[in-house]
This record gives structure tokens, sequence and C-alpha cells, in this order.
């Protein structure tokens, strides 16, 4: 088998030695570096240098979303798998469009991680149980998601730019900066939008862009 070359971004101590201790003792895996922070592992780490790459999202500095893209541009070829405590669905949807190739939690086994590390480097993807269910759900088909037989109103355009910043993972007062509004009309056109998609959250309208519904 082809030895995996793993790279790890963690803050917790504990989280970071049981992770170094096991991928160390494993024959088809080389650790090659542990952060604590995406700026750690960009300024230390070579490219070319890994295969894989386990990142947590709770980080100093730039987050683990937010260093995704970063990452994969220095890195080509990089799989990312996640490994976070956070199951919230705007996180994962963000996770997930900004680039990452896995998504587990914190509490799953070191089986289950190695498991997702051999898989991801074989070409498939990975989800924690726990997750796949979310995802599930926000992708359910259309018709079981139908609010009282309502038809959505098409969005403005200056609504689809806003839809857009929250894909992106942009504040209210940077979709606010970058479209030269204030926070309070962000705020506005934010209820409009939820009211129009009969949705209630900023991970439904992710869900919904990403699924091509609007």
């Amino acid at each position: 088998m082809q030895i995996i070359k793993l790279g790890i971004i963690e803050d917790e101590p504990l989280v970071q030695e049981n992770l170094s201790v096991f991928f160390d003792a494993l024959p088809n895996t080389h650790l090659v570096y542990v952060a604590a922070s995406v700026q750690e592992f960009l300024t230390e780490v070579p490219a070319g240098a890994i295969d894989i790459l386990l990142l947590d999202i709770g980080l100093p500095g730039i987050s683990g979303i937010d260093g995704i893209r970063m990452l994969k541009q220095q890195f080509e070829g990089v799989s990312i798998i996640m490994l976070t405590s956070y199951e919230d669905p705007d996180k994962i949807f963000r996770a997930l469009h900004a680039g990452a190739d896995a998504y587990l939690v914190k509490r799953s086994t070191l089986q289950a991680i190695k498991e997702a590390v051999v898989t991801v480097h074989n070409g498939g993807s990975f989800m924690s149980p726990s997750i796949a269910r979310k995802v599930f759900d926000f992708f359910a088909p259309q018709a079981a998601r139908k609010h009282n037989g309502q038809a959505e109103e098409a969005l403005t355009p200056r609504q689809e730019q806003i839809v857009e910043g929250l894909v992106e993972g942009l504040s209210y007062k940077m979709i606010a900066d970058k479209y030269t509004i204030s926070v309070e009309t962000v705020r506005d056109h934010i209820k409009k939008i939820y009211r129009k998609l009969h949705v209630n959250s900023k991970a439904e309208v992710i869900r919904k862009r990403m699924s091509g519904e609007i």
C-alpha cells in the first residue's frame, strides 16, 4: 500500500498528542507535520509535502473553514478532512462549499478517523453518521419541504449578492462593506430572503443555493 503523507492542524494539545501517537504507529502513514494554526502549517510545510490534511475549524487566527482555499492552493491535490466538534449545518455546508473532502466529529474513534483517511486517500468521501444525517435532511426532496404549497418569490439582484456572501461565509458587516450598504440594510434583506425562501436560518439558504434550488 502506498504511504499516506498526513498533516494535522489542531490546537488542542491532548487531541494533537492522541492523533500523533496513533498515526505515527501506523506502518502505511507518514505524519509529516502537526501545527496549531493554519498560518504555522502554511509557513512550515513545503508545497507537495502532504496527501491528506486533518483540519480543525476553531483555530487561533485563521479558522479552518477560511483556511481551506489557502491550503488547497499551497498543497495542490491535497484532500482535506475536517475534524471538529462543530455539528451545526451552517459550518458543515460552508466547509464543504469551500472544498473540504470529508467531515468528522471529534468524538469519532481513532479507527474511524483512520478509515476516513484511507477512504479519502483512495478517492472516496467520508462523513460521521451524525453529519451525514444532517446533510441528508438538508438535501431531502424539495417536495417534502413545501410550506403549505407556497411558491418562492424571486430574489432581487441585491438579495442574490447577499446570498452569495452568506455562502462565502461573510459576516453581515463584511457583506455590508463589500456592497457599500449598511449592516441594517443587510439584516433587512436577510429577513426578506428568509421570507421569500420560506426558511429560518443561514444554513437553509446555503443549502438551497448549493442544491440549485435558488
